[in-house]
């Protein structure tokens, strides 16, 4: 019985994996693409040796996504190329799941875990952007499995690592016949915690949460055994000195791969405290995250919205209550589950830096804990009605997605003024970074150059990606019309870039407005020298 269960559990893991891709894989190069993923594809485009320059002068994040964007896109660079390395992170994501949600209780949850991966929104929504978060959520979730593998690993408690490695070679060398990974798991599990942490760190700077949130599981592990506040069968290690020497190595390996990026977060992270677009996280803000991790994109229609939210509410509490008996386990969950939530919370009250997106990791555990809520149920009528509420929902938000779901159309922007522009004209951008994805489609449909500035200053020029329009600025915005006969001015994001409204109140004293265009998140207007 036991080993047709294993057969049956064999096939249904492909299965899912092959609905993950498909899902992310749908579809996938259908919209244009957005600014920041122009600008992914602008940072691809730079050789290697120069990114970490233009990282620390214009750009909050570390080098990683765009260094193995670089390489993936000899692939090609078009959108769905482009497009296709976060696809392919987020569905080696689902794999990965299953073995963690596997050794933390059992198939059952890691396989539920897994299928509620795969039909996520808000991973799909991700997996299509030529962005660093599916990359991220892969790093952490890999993380995540080698720290349980060392929590539940009784080995892990009397070796120093590389010890089994070592062994591994000498037999190797002795006998030339290879002994079984399984002899060497608990050096790998050491190994993997430390590469994917650190690769973590250099996915994302927000990342810095998930060293802080197992160094809390770990510590809060050990001074609760110490304590005898629970039975031993209760938690995952046992205290000895060795695992604790031997985790504080791993940590300073962590911290010296990732030491020489330390000076380019620090710069970043000023840049950040000046200025940044974020507003103020509330309490509904972090409850919307979480909504966002259960169904992005769902109707907003009370009634769904309501259902959804007793349904997960409910489930979290049931998955709760099955780990109750196994607190380390459910302390696995939470801790990091909640530390980079509360994290990033903390931090923004000197400087938002609150996103969903930035916390997709967050998103892991908390899969798991659905999942097991669903076998909380118990009968099996139950677990199909609830993972049917599941399905459908997640269903009815996917088709949100691909049917209405619209991203920045500088496509359509740049081919409108690739067909009408004359050699003369002069293209005008509010947001100087809103040059990077209209050129990204310009040059592929204009053989002759036009004239392209930025307003206030051009791309760049202030060493700033997104700098703000201010009155001391209109003397050149005046300079650069004056005797043109033609003007486009390419307007996007003027609530961040230009919220006072001076570039086409200015644009209007000099010229007039021939007319006008209308594109998702951005339009394109015309003028000509006044009569």
């Amino acid at each position: 019985m036991k080993r047709r269960l294993a057969v049956y559990d064999a096939l249904l893991l492909p299965a899912i994996i092959a609905l993950g891709g498909f899902l992310r894989f749908y579809r996938i190069g259908s919209e244009g693409l957005w600014l920041d993923e122009a600008f992914s594809v602008w940072m691809g485009r730079q050789p290697v040796g120069e990114v970490l320059g233009w990282l620390v002068r214009i750009d909050q994040h570390p080098p990683l996504y765009y260094a193995l964007l670089h390489a993936w896109m000899c692939l090609g660079d078009g959108e769905a190329a482009v497009r296709a390395l976060s696809g392919t992170c987020s569905t080696l994501t689902i794999p990965v799941i299953y073995l963690l949600g596997r050794r933390l209780l059992d198939e059952r949850v890691g396989l539920l875990a897994a299928l509620i991966l795969a039909v996520s929104p808000f991973h799909v929504r991700l997996a299509q952007e030529a962005r660093m978060y599916a990359l991220l959520a892969l790093n952490a979730s890999l993380t995540f499995y080698a720290l349980a593998r060392l929590l539940t690993d009784p080995r892990a408690t009397g070796e120093s690592p590389g010890g089994q490695l070592v062994s591994f070679w000498r037999a190797w060398r002795t006998t030339r016949r290879r002994p079984p990974l399984g002899a060497i798991d608990t050096d790998l599990a050491w190994l993997g915690y430390v590469v994917f942490t650190t690769a973590t760190l250099f996915t994302h700077n927000t990342a810095i949460f998930l060293p802080i949130a197992a160094n809390l599981l770990v510590f809060g592990l050990l001074l609760v055994r110490r304590a005898s506040v629970l039975p031993s069968p209760c938690l995952p290690v046992a205290v000895s000195p060795l695992f604790l020497r031997n985790w504080l190595l791993a940590q300073l390996a962590v911290c010296l791969l990732w030491l020489p990026w330390l000076p380019a977060l620090v710069a970043q992270a000023a840049g950040v405290y000046r200025e940044f677009w974020i507003p103020a996280p509330t309490w509904m803000t972090i409850v919307g995250t979480v909504g966002v991790f259960a169904s992005d994109l769902l109707p907003p229609l009370p009634v769904v919205l309501g259902a959804a939210g007793l349904l997960y509410a409910g489930l979290v509490a049931l998955g709760i209550a099955r780990l109750r008996r196994s607190p380390a386990r459910l302390a696995f969950l939470l801790i990091v589950f909640a530390t980079p939530i509360v994290g990033e919370w903390l931090i923004s009250l000197c400087r938002p830096i609150f996103y969903d997106r930035t916390l997709i990791w967050a998103s892991i555990p908390f899969y798991v804990l659905l999942a097991a809520g669903v076998l909380r149920l118990r009968r099996w009528p139950y677990v199909l009605v609830a993972m049917l509420m599941i399905l459908a929902l997640n269903g009815l938000s996917l088709h949100n997605y691909y049917v209405h779901f619209e991203e920045e159309e500088w496509d359509d922007a740049a081919t409108l003024v690739a067909e009408r522009a004359g050699p003369d004209d002069l293209v005008l951008f509010n947001t100087a970074w809103g040059q990077i994805p209209f050129d990204y489609y310009f040059h592929r449909l204009r053989i002759r150059p036009v004239a392209e500035r930025g307003v206030p200053v051009d791309l760049f020029e202030r060493g700033v990606l997104e700098p703000r329009m201010t009155v001391s600025d209109l003397v050149r915005l005046r300079a650069l019309v004056q005797d043109r006969g033609q003007v486009w001015l390419v307007y996007s994001h003027e609530w961040y870039a230009d919220p006072g409204g001076l570039i086409p109140s200015t644009l209007e004293e000099e010229l007039d407005l021939l007319d006008r265009w209308e594109f998702h998140s951005l339009q394109v207007r015309l003028y000509t020298e006044s009569d």
